[in-house]
């Protein structure tokens, strides 16, 4: 609740996903990061507006500049808060003015950029999220903490172990929580002098020692007018990470609040693959089947997927599908995918297609002698990642048994070890990869 009101409705809530999405190529090469499918049937931006939402926020910013055309989609399609209320979600790209032609140059430059826009809407303070990053908070403690400690600023860390935290900006606390000093991935020489006491957050002194730095989550709560003061002194400033944290430090009482749930960065290709296939385990490390915090979506009106004979372990098979006497194994298979028969699928991510193909489709299809959209018969598939529409032909094998770490092949990469089928990619009868 806040300071004046009680009500978290006094916050507005910025989520930043303006990157290139890099180091998610190829499934950023059509669309922005945060519209990356997630988990068969949901995307990247779900997490922190569900997050959003089941913490009573509900005026929320997303800020791009790339391939924005399928998020905004997205949005517009799932989002829509009642008439009688004033929440909404909202895609803000980057956008030339009188006053400024150029793009984004970093996290803190995009929240300046759009001061104008955060304006028309009353608050007292800004919750700044990441859009790429798999977890579950009730932002209503983390808001708490802010306004407990009467704070300008709050960051959210969690514990690291020493091979963690050299990833990551780690922090230094004094004995009440305050933060007095902030290192963006500091080297191995220095690391060590970034160790804290993580007891006095309410860890065991065996947690502690195994997980002795505290490192920044990306997520921020500002006072209003202290976002505003450092953004007007600091007009160089680009980043909140290496740029903004480090000034406020120095001039204003800059708070931190642990976290200790799962949280996963899962900006690169390995990061995103590993975190879609714990979510196949009985119990995984974070779990769709919550009830009381559900992460939203946009409703689909599709048919019960069709399991023609065939075998399924340990997957998640999503609406619409349809399986002919293939093997499923470790795997999620996203909305309307088909899998033809004879194929095998394992530790495998498959997005799914955003369409059916007519019947007339299929034949224009068989008639020309092109690969329709899924997976052909006979084909098998391991340590995968299937995008959007993809067409994958007959006896195709994308296994990678030389182990090849990085390659562009026809109709596929290979990122991190893992082959990614690109949106509307098409695999020739027979490839071997």
């Amino acid at each position: 609740m806040s300071r004046e009101t009680g009500s978290n409705r006094d916050t507005l809530a910025i989520i930043l996903g303006g990157g290139q999405g890099t180091r998610l190529f190829p499934l950023t090469e059509f669309r922005a990061k945060p519209a990356v499918p997630l988990g068969g049937k949901y995307r990247l931006i779900d997490i922190p507006v569900s997050n959003c939402i089941n913490s009573d926020i509900i005026r929320i910013f997303i800020l791009t500049q790339f391939n924005s055309a399928s998020l905004n989609r997205h949005i517009a399609r799932t989002y829509r808060f009642s008439r009688f209320s004033d929440g909404f979600v909202e895609v803000l790209a980057a956008e030339q003015t009188h006053g400024n032609t150029s793009w984004f140059q970093g996290t803190a430059d995009a929240v300046r950029q759009n001061i104008p826009h955060f304006d028309e809407w009353r608050h007292d303070d800004m919750l700044i999220l990441s859009g790429d990053h798999l977890y579950r908070m009730d932002y209503r403690k983390f808001l708490q903490r802010h306004y407990e400690t009467d704070a300008d600023l709050t960051v959210s860390v969690i514990p690291a172990n020493r091979v963690d935290a050299m990833g990551f900006g780690l922090l230094k606390t004094d004995g009440s929580g305050r933060i007095v000093e902030f290192r963006e991935k500091p080297g191995e020489d220095v690391i060590d002098e970034m160790i804290v006491d993580t007891t006095a957050f309410g860890l065991s002194a065996e947690q502690s020692e195994q997980r002795p730095f505290l490192a920044s989550m990306g997520i921020y709560v500002f006072r209003r007018e202290a976002l505003r003061q450092l953004l007007d002194e600091f007009p160089d400033a680009v980043d909140f990470g290496r740029d903004m944290i480090p000034a406020a430090i120095e001039k204003l009482n800059v708070q931190a609040h642990l976290f200790t749930g799962y949280w996963e960065d899962i900006g690169t290709i390995s990061a995103f693959f590993k975190a879609n296939m714990d979510m196949t385990r009985p119990l995984p490390d974070f779990n769709f089947f919550d009830a009381e915090a559900p992460i939203f979506t946009r409703p689909r009106f599709l048919p019960g997927s069709k399991m023609l004979r065939g075998e399924i372990n340990h997957s998640i098979v999503c609406e619409g599908c349809i399986v002919s006497d293939a093997r499923i194994k470790n795997s999620i298979i996203g909305i309307r995918s088909r899998i033809e028969r004879g194929s095998v699928v394992e530790d495998t991510l498959m997005m799914g297609a955003d369409f059916y193909q007519t019947l007339d489709e299929l034949a224009f299809d068989q008639a020309a002698n092109r690969i329709r959209i899924g997976v052909g018969e006979n084909c098998h598939i391991r340590r995968a990642i299937i995008d959007k529409n993809a067409r994958i032909g007959a006896n195709v094998k994308l296994l990678n048994e030389a182990g090849v770490d990085f390659a562009d092949g026809d109709g596929y990469y290979i990122r991190d070890g893992i082959i990614v089928v690109p949106k509307n990619g098409v695999v020739p009868d027979g490839t071997v990869a």
